[in-house]
């Protein structure tokens, strides 16, 4: 008969995804991890097939909080550069905690893609829906003349989507809100 799993799943993976984003994949080794969420190697196994799995649990871990809460900030009606104004602030303020962290997405397009076919289409869906998501916000935003019309808002979004996985990486070598805050206006400056 097998074992029922003594821990809980969710909470093992919110702290795994913690412990690799301060410390990348490549740094933490799966004695790291077992000590970490407290159990034993077996059972990491067992839960998760091996570190890498764990890894791609805390990316889709990431993906339905922290990135998915930046989305629906988006979608409250704000005025649209006040809008994307906040969630890029708010990704950087988020980024330069722990000494510069930065962003977990980011850090695994950096280490992980060239090793990972299913981190590569998972970092890609999640840029897809980053630019999807300020796409239409933009498109709503030209629509109502809070924006200049004249780029195509999916170009744009686009854009936005490039300047602030360049202000991430940045951002772990600068953890310095006071510096790296201003060049979000100087982004801004594309919507007019």
């Amino acid at each position: 008969m097998a074992r029922t799993r003594e821990f809980d799943t969710e909470a093992a993976v919110s702290r795994a995804m913690e412990l690799f984003w301060t410390r990348g994949y490549e740094a933490t080794s799966v004695r790291d991890l077992t000590q970490r969420l407290g159990i034993g190697q077996g059972s990491l196994y067992a839960a998760f097939s091996d570190k890498e799995g764990l890894y791609r649990a805390a990316l889709e871990h990431y993906r339905t909080t922290l990135a998915a809460a930046a989305l629906r900030s988006l979608e409250e009606g704000t005025e649209a550069r006040s809008a994307i104004r906040t969630m890029l602030v708010e990704r950087v303020r988020i980024a330069v905690e722990d000494n510069g962290r930065g962003c977990l997405v980011v850090n695994a397009a950096c280490e992980r893609l060239p090793e990972d076919a299913a981190i590569r289409r998972t970092v890609r869906d999640m840029q897809d829906a980053s630019r999807d998501a300020l796409a239409e916000v933009l498109r709503v935003a030209a629509e109502r003349g809070e924006i200049a019309p004249r780029h195509d808002p999916h170009t744009l979004a686009a854009f936005l989507v490039t300047f602030l996985n360049g202000l991430l990486v940045s951002s772990k070598i600068t953890p310095d809100v006071c510096t790296l805050e201003p060049l979000v206006e100087v982004a801004l400056a594309a919507l007019d």
